[in-house]
């Protein structure tokens, strides 16, 4: 999927799931109950184990429309290395000049996590797709809403601390999307193989979205 199209899906969607988790072996049908839940952008953490082999399988399975990245990338090469194993887009926890360099060298949406004004700005100014402001649970929505008014310019996105109660805020504070993780998926219910409970979550988030966006 090309950049712009990837890009407008997680913006179109206004919500990513990120998976992570201690097994992949579950990730595949918990990624069916994300798309039935109406979330078409899903972030494989790289912390999860065979990461890129979860990316290469979804790349594959997964229906047209649907978006599926990579997180916790921490380096170009590791950026690179997600990219060729299909990811549509790349996800930093911090802003990594050689990391961003390298996705817009392949033409892939990168999205680096940064928290203060520089770090927001200069994420942009690098060439960021959306700014991750993380951890969004420290500030809240106010504190998007405060990063906003002097940098309006700045796409951004919400993660860490979002939940079905704030994400509507979020929102309304003026973030293109939310990312959410454990709130949506996590270990305890992909041992037990709670698939609909995950698909349920992630309706209600895509809810809140629409709410917060008066929709």
């Amino acid at each position: 999927m090309g950049s712009g199209s990837a890009l407008n899906v997680i913006v179109e969607t206004g919500v990513i799931a990120i998976m992570r988790a201690s097994s992949s072996d579950r990730l595949l049908p918990a990624a069916e109950a994300i798309l039935a839940g109406g979330v078409r952008a899903i972030e494989v953490a790289m912390t999860t184990p065979d990461a890129l082999d979860v990316i290469r399988q979804m790349a594959n399975w997964l229906a047209d429309g649907v978006v599926v990245g990579v997180g916790t990338v921490l380096d170009g090469e590791t950026a690179r290395a997600a990219i060729l194993a299909g990811a549509d887009f790349i996800v930093s926890p911090t802003f990594n000049p050689a990391t961003i360099e390298v996705c817009k060298r392949y033409a892939v949406p990168v999205i680096p996590g940064a928290y203060t004004p520089n770090e927001i700005l200069a994420a942009w100014t690098a060439g960021a797709s959306l700014v991750k402001v993380f951890p969004a649970s420290a500030g809240g929505p106010a504190y998007i809403k405060a990063i906003h008014a002097p940098l309006p310019q700045v796409r951004l996105i919400a993660v860490g601390g979002v939940t079905v109660e704030n994400a509507a805020e979020f929102v309304r504070a003026g973030v293109e999307a939310v990312a959410v993780g454990s709130e949506l998926v996590n270990d305890e219910l992909l041992a037990v193989g709670d698939f609909a409970t995950i698909a349920e979550r992630a309706r209600q988030f895509r809810a809140q979205v629409q709410a917060g966006r008066g929709r």
